[in-house]
């Protein structure tokens, strides 16, 4: 297996999101697909490998473009990474790790926001770091100021630069008493990794806990980490001197495992999701049993497809264990399907309904509050930067023309296309392989009727 290896990673992920597909639309998706590791656990185990005096084995590890942009992240500060005897696994050696120009960094990271996590451990093994200005998908402000406050306890100085932000850490690094404002997966993964091998112990609170972390927390321990955690999102790490390498298996990706779910009940098709668990994604199936949606649970993994007439639903993200923000966008397009209003409250990100504009030049009846609802009664807490999505159906989607924003609402427009009636260009497909592996030959197998065109 080689992981996206035949292009340069900046060249060859612009060509890539420039790709453009014509979908003939109307048919239900059916068949199987498999699901590898999760996007957002294997990028942070890879990172972990840092902190280790051996060698790491990582493995199920999914064929996506962020995993190549941290494979030759990780290289240019002199990581060997091969590919394992296992399909789908890799080797990181992490015993020459040196110092990378700053430049050097840039040019592999791309529009990934992932370097921000190699500063503890590079602090750490290094005694210095650099993080060049930061892109990621563009569905609202994603600051790293939560990363940089962190850091900053722990012992880290911060310098900002025109290039980027240089970190050096003169004292070495402490334990710390960290209280988050929000409980952020990325802030908490930096506590993670950056405590490790902090001297003295560190209290995280108001800590995610999403599966991915707690994944991320047993490779932590597997390489002879001290962490303990309580109900109340309190995170307790024990420093220690030395870490060794890891043999894990990533937990599956429960972002793909949904969307395809959705792809399902979109098209009235019926696909099995091979590899997925009902655990980790209990919250979503209980809004599809809402939504009339059927699924059966397997030992090898979740079969999906329509009951009857689909039923509106109100839903609001959150951070786990509620709804998933990365669930809602190919949830949308389903719920066009569905007969009366669905109401979907985002009180994660601020502008992750951009993607709706397309829906509508499709069909789809979909009005976007900028400001959220004050309307129902609220499980989660109204934020400031909230919106609201009312969707009204079911309507009629029609092929069209239009360009992939970003990486969920690029997979929902594709999932749009396959749904509505007549021809679509998509164009930027090429954003969706930052989270979704073999995407064209899933799409092949689950008999969607579409063209590579450019």
């Amino acid at each position: 297996m080689t992981l996206l290896g035949d292009a340069s990673i900046a060249g060859g992920r612009k060509e890539e999101e420039g790709e453009i597909i014509s979908i003939r639309g109307g048919r239900p998706l059916s068949g199987r697909v498999e699901v590898k590791g999760a996007k957002n656990l294997v990028t942070k185990a890879m990172v972990a490998s840092l902190l280790g005096e051996s060698p790491s084995i990582l493995r199920d590890v999914p064929e996506i473009s962020d995993v190549a942009v941290v494979r030759s992240l990780l290289e240019v500060h002199g990581v060997r990474v091969e590919d394992g005897v296992e399909p789908g696994s890799l080797v990181l050696d992490p015993r020459d790790v040196e110092s990378a120009h700053f430049e050097e960094i840039d040019a592999h990271a791309g529009a990934s926001r992932i370097p921000i996590l190699f500063c503890g451990p590079l602090l750490h093994r290094l005694g210095q770091a650099f993080i060049p200005d930061l892109g990621g998908c563009r569905i609202g402000d994603r600051p790293i100021d939560f990363h940089l406050d962190a850091l900053r306890k722990f012992g880290a100085v911060v310098e900002k630069l025109p290039s980027g932000i240089r970190l050096s850490a003169p004292q070495g690094l402490r334990g710390a008493s960290i209280h988050l404002p929000y409980p952020s997966v990325g802030a908490t993964e930096q506590v993670l990794l950056t405590a490790v091998r902090a001297k003295g112990v560190t209290e995280l609170r108001n800590a995610a806990i999403e599966p991915e972390i707690m994944d991320l927390i047993a490779v932590l321990q597997k390489m002879g980490a001290i962490i303990s955690y309580e109900p109340n999102r309190v995170i307790f790490i024990e420093g220690v001197d030395r870490l060794k390498g890891y043999d894990h298996r990533a937990i599956f990706d429960r972002n793909e495992a949904a969307s395809w779910a959705s792809a399902a009940i979109a098209t009235d098709g019926e696909i099995f999701v091979a590899g997925a668990r009902q655990q980790e994604m209990l919250t979503f199936l209980n809004v599809l049993r809402k939504v009339g949606a059927d699924f059966d649970v397997q030992e090898d993994g979740i079969l999906f497809r329509r009951d009857g007439e689909l039923r509106p639903v109100v839903v609001e993200t959150d951070v786990h264990p509620g709804f998933m923000t990365d669930w809602q966008q190919p949830l949308i397009v389903a719920l066009t399907q569905a007969s009366g209003r669905s109401v979907v409250h985002e009180t994660v990100y601020e502008n992750r309904f951009g993607f709706t504009q397309a829906l509508v030049k499709m069909g789809a009846d979909i009005v976007v509050h900028p400001h959220g609802l004050q309307e129902g009664v609220r499980r989660v807490a109204r934020r400031a930067l909230e919106q609201a999505a009312v969707i009204t159906g079911p309507t009629a989607l029609r092929g069209a023309d239009i360009t992939v924003p970003d990486l969920r609402g690029g997979y929902s427009h594709v999932i749009a296309a396959l749904t509505a009636e007549g021809e679509s260009i998509v164009r930027n497909v090429g954003i969706i392989r930052r989270g979704y592996p073999d995407f064209f030959a899933k799409l092949r197998a689950l008999g969607a009727d579409f063209d590579v065109i450019g």
